[in-house]
């Protein structure tokens, strides 16, 4: 916007949303037996992944079972959690980098890029780290997911809290901003992952749902940060903004470690028996596997 003026942050978006657009309708397929450039060794790690927990039939979702699923709400909340932050750093980072730390609007677009960059790197690194530790079959899915709460939501939470104790320090304030962001990258093997563990046969009627809420935070976010910083842009008024941003994080994930689970939910099947327990998923408490109705006969 500095060199080429505001319609440029409208053509550029733009531009690149129609190349990905392209990509996409080339590169993506329905299933891995439509695909055409994958090569056959590939195909078949995938479906072997898959395994008997994805139908290829369609049918309704059970929109009444997902309404009243409890694992479902704690994975719509700690999406919630996520989205508060990713939103909140999206619109108003940049106001905060150029109106309290004071740097012109070139500088404050590429410092505030900084935490997305680092949450593109954390996301493929914790995804690794993730398949390590699945591969190993040491720990239940509802584990994992829980565990790595930490990283995704509380650290990030625990980051803006520090945050109002930073003061106009510019690089312990971009710092905070870039590791919050960068740790929520963790987010990849948590809320948006999990809808995948719960009933792989409707992920994305779940993950819709899901979304449809955490958009929410996309415009009461910035509402919040109007109503305290309406009488100026100094510190003290965005403590509160950077509390409200902590407590949408922490608590999301307090409530998704409560509620949440990566089990298979018994309204996700069709006539197919549940996957086998693994690692912690035999005696852990929050292991167990949902069982699935018994097959109806023809």
């Amino acid at each position: 916007m500095a060199h080429f003026g505001w319609p440029s942050a409208f053509y550029v978006p733009a531009v690149a949303a129609l190349v990905w657009s392209f990509l996409w309708w080339y590169l993506v397929a329905d299933t891995p037996q439509e695909h055409k450039t994958i090569s056959e060794a590939e195909r078949a790690y995938i479906l072997g992944a898959i395994g008997d927990k994805v139908t290829k039939s369609k049918a309704m979702p059970p929109f009444k079972s997902i309404a009243t699923s409890l694992p479902f709400l704690a994975m719509t909340v700690l999406h919630f959690g996520s989205c508060w932050g990713l939103y909140f750093i999206l619109t108003a980072g940049p106001m905060f980098v150029k109106n309290v730390l004071g740097f012109d609007i070139k500088a404050a677009g590429v410092l505030s890029a900084f935490p997305y960059l680092a949450r593109a790197i954390f996301s493929v690194l914790f995804g690794a780290i993730a398949d390590f530790i699945m591969g190993k079959k040491i720990w239940s899915t509802t584990f994992i997911r829980k565990f790595f709460c930490l990283f995704s939501h509380i650290i990030p939470g625990t980051l803006l809290l520090f945050l109002v104790s930073a003061g106009c320090n510019w690089p312990i304030s971009i710092g905070l901003l870039t590791m919050s962001m960068g740790c929520n990258g963790a987010a990849t093997l948590t809320n948006l992952q999990n809808h995948q563990d719960l009933a792989p046969n409707y992920a994305g009627t779940l993950y819709g749902i899901a979304n449809s809420v955490g958009s929410i935070a996309g415009f009461v976010s910035p509402m919040i940060t109007g109503y305290f910083t309406d009488k100026g842009h100094t510190f003290e008024n965005w403590g509160p903004i950077f509390n409200c941003g902590a407590a949408a994080y922490i608590g999301a994930a307090v409530f998704f470690i409560v509620f949440g689970t990566g089990n298979i939910q018994k309204w996700n099947y069709r006539n197919q028996p549940p996957p086998p327990a693994t690692g912690l998923a035999a005696w852990a408490p929050w292991g167990k596997a949902a069982t699935p109705p018994s097959p109806t006969k023809k």
